[in-house]
């Protein structure tokens, strides 16, 4: 009996990881065209896959003799069997190209498209690629997010399991609670739940909490919803929180090491894989001169700043009293906006900065009271052209100063908060951590403006949700 063996499709990335013998047959290779040039004799097919930022070349001997050839088109899926792996000396673009010598037998399509399909090779914006919301991520921009978010979210992992020793968990989407206090929940509706009230979660920060008092230090990247009806470049509804709790630190001073420490090998990796990440073919998109800088900016330890918030506040009433800011007064007791942020970072420390020690009214009632009682042990971190990107503090582990809070606030009515206060009576150790929005993060790394094509279905209040 004779056994068949599939062939095995061999990705580009593949291809251009560990790049085969010049001469050698491989399996079979499939994608999608991303453009064709037909001539008498010879053929050429750019063709991707999606494992890479970069096309492979496929070179079609005698094509009008295929009837498939002659038709080809861009964003039809091909498949491509026992192509000849050729080495293009002195090409440093295309170190190499695949062979068709016999183009009926060895070409097959696997996926046609319309006459009008949309992405043709030439270069698209971003406002016409937001409209094709099934086809944008085979464009070479959106394509190259998805990569970047990919990449990411292994250097996260490195971080935190391999070099920190911390375990990635998975706390609840649902949630009878408001970890942030400000209503600006999504509420479930479901029989199921017979007249219980939940919600989906606007940060995983309580039950990692609970968490972090069994394993001293977790962390998770996961879904998180907020229903604000902010239709600013800077928000979404739903977006993606890395959140990391830590047992065991008593001061913001170590929140803070950790915290630039964890931001630094990110960006580093980051860099150190700067050819792959940032691919010339993107460059019409993104200012990868300029990105390159930003990386380096942030990678150097020496630059970053730390300043209290109220010392924040006498340098931006100093410069408001000079020249007005556009839109808000500085005032002692109310959050900074973001055009106090980008200022503090981008004109006054030109560098990113750790406002720490807010006022405690506002901010979120699980912060740790500082000595003063007027303040709490937290951080917002500050950078040039973004503002905030990330927020921390230590956690109030007391429990009578916990329960003073929530009573002030006019929370836990109906007990819903009992199992959180209840937490700081069974041995709860002193800990800290913090939130990074993983999307503004990525618009920042990489300067896009519009934090909606860092992710691939955006959801905010200016879109309608049609898939």
């Amino acid at each position: 009996m004779i056994r068949y063996i599939a062939k095995r499709h061999v990705s580009i990335k593949t291809l251009y990881d560990s790049v085969p013998k010049d001469g050698q047959k491989l399996d079979m290779v499939n994608g999608w065209v991303r453009s064709v040039r037909l001539m008498k004799k010879v053929a050429f097919v750019d063709l991707y896959d999606g494992s890479s930022n970069k096309d492979v070349k496929i070179v079609i001997k005698n094509p009008q003799e295929s009837s498939l050839v002659r038709h080809l088109k861009t964003g039809q899926c091909i498949s491509v069997d026992s192509p000849l792996l050729k080495i293009t000396q002195g090409s440093r673009i295309q170190p190499f190209e695949l062979l068709v010598e016999d183009s009926v037998k060895d070409l097959k399509l696997l996926g046609d498209v319309e006459t009008n399909y949309p992405l043709q090779k030439k270069s698209h914006s971003l406002e016409f690629l937001r409209t094709l919301p099934t086809l944008k991520h085979r464009s070479l921009f959106y394509g190259s997010i998805l990569r970047f978010r990919s990449h990411m979210e292994e250097y996260a992992i490195n971080f935190f399991n391999k070099q920190e020793n911390f375990l990635k968990v998975s706390p609840p989407i649902f949630t009878t609670n408001d970890c942030e206090g400000a209503g600006e929940q999504f509420e479930v509706k479901s029989s199921v739940l017979e007249n219980k009230k939940a919600f989906l979660t606007v940060s995983t920060q309580l039950h990692l909490e609970i968490l972090s008092m069994a394993i001293a230090n977790c962390w998770t990247l996961s879904p998180c919803f907020r229903a604000e009806k902010s239709a600013t470049p800077r928000h979404l509804m739903e977006f993606w929180m890395l959140e990391a709790e830590m047992s065991f630190i008593d001061n913001l001073d170590q929140l803070l090491d950790f915290t630039r420490n964890f931001l630094q090998s990110m960006v580093t990796q980051c860099y150190e894989n700067r050819e792959d990440l940032l691919p010339d073919n993107i460059s019409t998109l993104i200012n990868k001169e300029k990105i390159l800088e930003r990386w380096q900016m942030l990678r150097n330890s020496e630059n970053w700043k730390r300043i209290t918030y109220t010392d924040a506040i006498q340098i931006l009433k100093e410069k408001h009293s000079q020249e007005p800011f556009p839109r808000y007064k500085p005032k002692w007791g109310e959050a900074l906006q973001t055009e106090h942020e980008k200022w503090l970072a981008e004109k006054y420390f030109q560098s990113p900065v750790f406002v720490t020690d807010y006022p405690m009214d506002c901010k979120a009632f699980y912060m740790k009271s500082n000595e003063d009682g007027k303040t709490v042990a937290c951080f917002d971190l500050l950078v040039p052209e973004m503002g905030e990107i990330i927020g921390g503090s230590m956690r109030e582990d007391n429990y009578e100063s916990l329960q003073y809070q929530i009573k002030k606030r006019g929370m836990n009515n109906t007990g819903e908060l009992d199992w959180y206060v209840n937490l700081r009576k069974q041995g709860v150790a002193p800990h800290g951590g913090f939130g990074l929005g993983f999307e503004r993060f990525i618009s920042y790394l990489l300067g896009i403006q519009n934090i909606k094509d860092t992710i691939p279905f955006p959801r905010s209040a200016s879109s309608s949700i049609d898939l």
